[in-house]
């Protein structure tokens, strides 16, 4: 009788440990949210869409090619340095100067009409950005190293938006997921122009030239048709001389040089138009034009082209003009 009061003691016991055993798991399970399925991962990948349709390219781009000083200027606005640039023939085939100090190392790849397919393919990038010029010969080789992406537009496609050299920082920007960032760097060089547009507006005399001397002619630039004059002609307020073309550069003979009324002249010069230029100098025509006699012709070269076109480089074009007007 004690044998069985015993066992049946035990067994009461037992009973009670496992009631309260499957009443903790109970409460752990309440307690504990079920568990989620592994989160799918994101595919690493984003879609441009540009000139020749859309690509798929890395959502983290590590080493971006550039054919394009417009490009160039774009990334290092953005605080990215390409994994490879173009060159410029007529420069040397270098860095351009206001970038050199900024690209020291970088490799660089050929020219945007001329790329170095073997050079680009030793820098093995995610994602090649060029020029429509440049996709017209290479694009099928490119395309073959890495995804590539045509950007810009076709020649005076824009001529009547002033603010179209911001779209391709833009869409560089989205690739790095900086698109503020550059929208801040477009409000910076907006203000400094807007500044100095003020000073420009108080001149009584503010017609302006931008000609630029090649090997055997010279040439006038139009008030619109390129992101430079718009900078020049909308954004900094100069007025056109009354021998300014509206939309594309001409040739201006040596006795259409008489009719230059131009307060200031910008005058660009190409690497081999040194004899040309001293025919120039010693004409009489040229000495007659007001900017010239008031000692008011600023000497530059090809790359207020280039600077044009980003944020950094119409930066410096402005500050070069503010000298121009203060001296």
């Amino acid at each position: 009788m004690v044998r069985q009061r015993a066992t049946t003691m035990i067994l009461l016991a037992l009973l009670v440990l496992v009631l309260t055993a499957c009443s903790k798991a109970s409460e752990v399970t309440e307690a504990t949210p079920p568990q989620q399925d592994t989160p799918v991962e994101e595919s690493g990948t984003q879609t441009i869409e540009h000139l020749k349709g859309t690509t798929v390219v890395p959502q983290k781009i590590e080493r971006m090619v550039v054919l394009s000083a417009a490009y160039i200027d774009h990334m290092l606005t953005i605080g990215e340095k390409p994994a490879g640039v173009n060159v410029e023939v007529r420069y040397g085939g270098d860095y351009l100067p206001y970038f050199a100090d900024q690209l020291a190392g970088i490799p660089t790849v050929g020219s945007a009409d001329s790329p170095n397919l073997e050079a680009i393919l030793q820098i093995d990038p995610d994602v090649i950005v060029i020029e429509s010029r440049t996709a017209e010969s290479t694009y099928d080789q490119l395309e073959k190293i890495a995804p590539t992406i045509v950007l810009g537009t076709e020649w005076l496609d824009f001529v009547d938006d002033t603010t179209y050299w911001t779209q391709d920082l833009l869409t560089i920007a989205g690739m790095y997921n900086k698109v503020d960032l550059a929208k801040e760097k477009i409000a910076e060089v907006e203000q400094q122009a807007k500044q100095l547009k003020a000073k420009i507006e108080q001149l009584d005399q503010k017609k302006l030239a931008y000609l630029r001397v090649r090997e055997k002619t010279l040439q006038i630039y139009a008030a619109k048709g390129h992101p430079t004059n718009t900078l020049l002609y909308h954004d900094l307020g100069f007025v056109p001389t009354t021998v300014t073309p509206a939309e594309q550069r001409e040739d201006l003979s040596m006795e259409k040089i008489a009719d230059v009324d131009a307060d200031f002249v910008v005058l660009e010069i190409d690497p081999n138009a040194d004899e040309y230029l001293n025919n120039i100098n010693a004409s009489s025509l040229w000495k007659g034009v007001p900017a010239v006699g008031a000692d008011q012709v600023y000497t530059t070269d090809s790359f207020w082209l280039f600077k044009g076109w980003g944020a950094i480089g119409r930066s410096e074009i402005i500050k070069e003009v503010e000298d121009m007007i203060n001296r």
